[in-house]
């Protein structure tokens, strides 16, 4: 499978997306978050990702400002949190993250959760796209029964569903029925948040070829055809977060890894309710 940094995947409405971005979540504030945007702008990557409830949009879009990166190069998301699902204030939402990012238009926006009221928030997630304030929209955490319920809605499907993907929580079944109805699975978390990451199996793999086993999650990734978003504050750890691109996993060595699925999850109690 042929990928670079610079590589994408199609959207269900015709926008390109790249397949490797920085991830923010639990992220320091400040210049440490200021530094570790710039060093994924420099390594080559695109695609950041961040939260209102993660608390640094103003903080990335200060470094996307300064970067000197056009702004038709950058791929930029963001999410509706739980309290603005709840109170109905999407759009309200949106245009706060708008401002904190200093963007006259977002790539993505997703919803946070499927928490009561999301319905409502997927139809003025629609109503801004269709407006062009946003390119394209989707869901993160939503297990099959809430896409089936999002597809019910409109017949416009999220075009990216985000959830928490790796070896050792390898969501097939997910994964086959958003490549059935064309939605884009992007993983957050792909290195365990370090929970499994020395693991002796997946060590093993990665000395075959020459790679730290967080190159090796990644890659794993990739090859199942999904976004990954690993996060980092660290310029050394971003750089080699980037290093995927010169080596492809065996298929011996995929089925090896898909293996490794023990449903371990970083959020557990959520996940277990989100995907019951």
């Amino acid at each position: 499978m042929a990928l670079s940094i610079s590589s994408t995947v199609t959207l269900n409405n015709g926008v390109r997306m790249p397949v490797l971005g920085l991830g923010t979540w639990q992220a320091a504030s400040g210049e440490a978050m200021r530094r570790a945007v710039r060093a994924a702008l420099d390594a080559g990557y695109r695609l950041i990702d961040t939260a209102a409830a993660y608390g640094n949009e103003e903080d990335i879009g200060t470094a996307l400002a300064e970067s000197g990166v056009d702004r038709s190069e950058l791929f930029v998301t963001t999410k509706l949190w739980v309290a603005d699902i709840l109170t109905h204030r999407a759009k309200a939402a949106f245009q706060a993250s708008l401002k904190r990012l200093r963007l006259d238009y977002l790539d993505l926006y997703l919803i946070h959760w499927p928490l009561a009221g999301w319905p409502q928030a997927w139809q003025d997630l629609l109503d801004l796209q269709a407006s062009g304030q946003c390119r394209a929209v989707g869901v993160r955490n939503f297990g099959i029964r809430h896409l089936d319920a999002a597809r019910a809605i409109s017949p416009t499907a999220p075009a990216v569903n985000q959830v928490e993907f790796s070896p050792f929580l390898y969501r097939r079944a997910l994964l086959d029925y958003c490549r059935a109805h064309d939605i884009q699975v992007e993983g957050y978390s792909p290195l365990t948040r370090g929970h499994k990451l020395r693991d002796p199996r997946v060590t093993a793999v990665a000395r075959r070829y020459g790679k730290s086993n967080a190159q090796l999650f990644i890659r794993w990734a990739l090859q199942h055809g999904l976004v990954s978003i690993p996060k980092s504050t660290h310029p050394e750890h971003i750089r080699e977060n980037a290093g995927v691109f010169d080596f492809e996993i065996s298929a011996a060595d995929m089925f090896a890894l898909d293996a490794l699925n023990e449903d371990y999850s970083t959020l557990p109690g959520f996940v277990r309710w989100v995907f019951r």
